[in-house]
Formats: structure tokens, C-alpha cells, sequence
């Protein structure tokens, strides 16, 4: 049977747990301060990202994929232990990685490398890597493993609300226009991933509000009472991730559920006090 090793990068946010448990392989993606290039919960750590990014007055930090450089070294590492990679990565819409992905698996032609673009990002993508992981560990074939991954795609829904427009507006995620709305009328924005890009969704006066929300917004797709698997995540503000969770699980059956962070590289664009929800039925 051939030995199928995942990989994925940083910004899934897959708990540690499950990568080790998984024997998940994580590729950084890269934050930026000025000329100072750190690796996304490598250099930097998650609480030490939001610390600083706190006392940031201009100039906010910029993110970067990696290298196709890097991927074949990190192709090249796991194709000593496995037969087949299967690589699961942020959507192409939102980032590089993907393109820098493909690069590599030109290098490498004796290495047989899939490169799946999740369309989306944090712990929808980290739910693919987690489907492919526990498919490969069933015995399937790498196109079975890609597969299970890609059949979640359709049936995710991501929504989360911010704190603040500023972040994705100075990071060119999102117009000029929707970030001077929710600034002039002080509201908390509701935006949903979808098809690879992030879209309007709503909005709320106040983020207790928000949350709620998001909530109802995955009953009014799976209905009330639906067997999930799901998922909250939030960028420094873990009381308020957690709150959610338990929110979700009092309107459905869940029968996965993990409360995670939004990594610095995500953290970067959506900015402090983002809160966000996930799942698909099962």
C-alpha cells in the first residue's frame, strides 16, 4: 500500500493535536514587518503576532507564500518517508501558495505531488486536510484522498464578521468603498468566503450581535438541529471564539467541533477581534 503523506500550510490553524496526530506536514507562509521576514508560527507565535501587531502605528505588515524554492525542500523532505504527497493549500484567489505549490511539482517530476486549491482558508481548510488525512490512513489511493478532499468544497460554508474594514482594505482584500461604509456607519461587517473570494454578506451593530448571526446564518444552510461538523476561530480574542462554539452547538448536532486561532498571516488582513464560523453536514 503506498504511503500517502498530507501537507498543508500554515494558515489551515489545525490545532497541534492534529497534526501530530495526523503526521500532518505544515509549510509557513511568511509575515512581514518593514524588511523583517518571519515564519508564520515559526518565527513568530500567534500571541507574540497580535502583540505586536497592536503597536503597529502606520504601515501595517504584509504577507508573502512560500518560495517555490521552498516547496521543493519541503516536497523533497517528505518524499523520503512516503510514496505520494497530496497538498492541500489556501485558495488561489487569496494567495500565491497554490501557484508557488505547482512550481515545486514541476521541479519534481519523480515525485508524484497533488496540489489541491481548498478554496478557502483556516479551519475549512484545515476540515479538507483532516478528510484527506483520515482517508489516506483508511488505505485509499492518493486521486481517492484528493477526492474525499474536494468533495467537502461544495457543501462548506464560511462566515465571519470583523471588528474593523481597515485590515482587508490595506491588504487589498476587499474595495475601498465597503471599508468606508463600515467605518462611516460604525457597524461590524459580515462577509462570507465564497468561491474562493471573500464576499458581503450583512452586517451588525455590535459584535455580541455579529455572532449571533453567524450562528443563523449556518441554520438558515443546514437547518436547525443538522449533524456538523464545525469549527470558530478567532484573531486574539479567544474568550469570544469560544463563546460562538458553544452557541453553534446549542443549535446543532455536532459531532466535530474545534475552537482554533486565525494565524498571523490571516490575523494580518482580518486584524484583532475577527471572529468567524464553520462547518458542512455530514
Amino acid at each position: 500500500m503506498a504511503r500517502i503523506a498530507i501537507a498543508t500550510d500554515s494558515t489551515a490553524g489545525l490545532p497541534a493535536e492534529l497534526i501530530e496526530r495526523y503526521h500532518i506536514h505544515v509549510i509557513p507562509l511568511n509575515v512581514l514587518f518593514g524588511q523583517e521576514s518571519l515564519r508564520d508560527n515559526v518565527d513568530i507565535t500567534t500571541e507574540e503576532f497580535y502583540r505586536r501587531l497592536k503597536t503597529v502605528k502606520d504601515a501595517l505588515p504584509t504577507t508573502s507564500q512560500p518560495s517555490a524554492g521552498a516547496f521543493r525542500e519541503f516536497y523533497e523532505a517528505i518524499a523520503r518517508e512516503a510514496d505520494a504527497i497530496v497538498s492541500i493549500h489556501i485558495s488561489s484567489d487569496l494567495s500565491g501558495t497554490v501557484a508557488s505549490a505547482l512550481q515545486a511539482k514541476d521541479m519534481l517530476p519523480d515525485i508524484p505531488i497533488y496540489v489541491v486549491d481548498s478554496r478557502f482558508t483556516s479551519m475549512a481548510q484545515g476540515y479538507l486536510v483532516l478528510e484527506a488525512a483520515r482517508a489516506a490512513e483508511a488505505g485509499a489511493s492518493p486521486e481517492e484522498v484528493v477526492a474525499a478532499a474536494n468533495a467537502i468544497i461544495p457543501k462548506m460554508r464560511v462566515y465571519f464578521a470583523v471588528d474593523t474594514l481597515r485590515y482587508l482594505h490595506m491588504g487589498g482584500r476587499i474595495g475601498g468603498g465597503a471599508a468606508f461604509l463600515g467605518t462611516a456607519l460604525d457597524i461590524k461587517p459580515i462577509l462570507e468566503l465564497r468561491g474562493g473570494k471573500i464576499e458581503a454578506a450583512g452586517k451588525a451593530r455590535t459584535m455580541k450581535r455579529a455572532a449571533a448571526k453567524l450562528v443563523d446564518m449556518l441554520v438558515e444552510q443546514f437547518g436547525e438541529g443538522a449533524r456538523i461538523r464545525a469549527a470558530t476561530i478567532g484573531a486574539a480574542c479567544p474568550e469570544a471564539a469560544q463563546q460562538l462554539a458553544e452557541q453553534i452547538r446549542q443549535r446543532f448536532d455536532c459531532v466535530e467541533m474545534y475552537v482554533s486561532d486565525f494565524s498571523p498571516v490571516i490575523g494580518a488582513h482580518v486584524g484583532p477581534g475577527t471572529i468567524g464560523a464553520m462547518g458542512y453536514p455530514v
